[in-house]
């Protein structure tokens, strides 16, 4: 099982544009999101990722690199994972509940929560309004990108924003977690993870097969 240190940074931030240069100053370093789990789906993009939090909030940020890109879900809590998605599951609770949160390439989001896959409860409009996000593709829909493209996306998420719980604070815990890359309907479909999965078929709800994140 992977494990991961999430840096705290004491500045307060509301502009998700300015993450990836906080990030920078703190020295936040890139983390691989690599893992190829089904030998159907072999393509892996160029994926990075790099996380930490502040008094209130998460603070995520991915680089993608990948052969095309697309980003038809304008509207949150759509079907965000047939764009060029990103991803990042975690348990934080003393509870068996899980979140999905689903970034497409334009900063559109998807939240929810549950025990399961099938039990999914998404997010008000109230929540997610408070998840600030920031995409150097601009958050306009468009249709698939054929060829090579790089883009970014960054988040704040704040600890509010985990609906079925009451959370002041992350200081000092460790929760389970992963992240992920996917596009399930693009020219070419892939499934890709930081913490690898042990199953046949595609699925990222599995909790058991999230890696661990330490919070300072």
């Amino acid at each position: 099982m992977k494990e991961l240190k999430v840096k705290k940074i004491s500045e307060t931030i509301t502009d998700a544009a300015t993450v990836p240069a906080l990030l920078d100053k703190e020295n936040v370093a890139f983390q691989a999101l690599d893992v190829v789990n089904w030998e159907a789906y072999p393509y892996k993009p160029d994926v990075k990722f790099r996380i930490a939090h502040t008094e209130n909030a998460i603070l995520l940020q991915y680089r993608v690199k990948e052969s095309s890109v697309r980003a038809k879900y304008g509207n949150d809590n759509g079907s965000v994972w047939t764009d060029s998605c990103v991803e990042f599951f975690l348990i934080p609770g003393k509870d068996d509940v899980y979140y999905n949160l689903e970034c497409n390439c334009i900063g559109t989001v998807l939240l929810g929560a549950g025990s399961g896959r099938n039990d999914r409860e998404h997010a008000g409009t109230e929540v997610m309004e408070t998840i600030q996000r920031w995409s150097s593709l601009g958050r306009e829909p468009f249709e698939e990108r054929i060829g090579d493209t790089e883009w970014e996306v960054a988040l704040i998420i704040p600890y509010s924003a985990f609906f079925k719980h009451q959370i002041t604070s992350l200081d000092g815990r460790d929760i389970r977690a992963n992240f992920y890359k996917c596009g399930d309907e693009l020219k070419t479909p892939h499934f890709v993870s930081w913490n690898p999965i042990g199953v046949e078929n595609p699925n990222f709800h599995l909790p058991e097969y999230f890696g661990m994140i330490h919070f300072e």
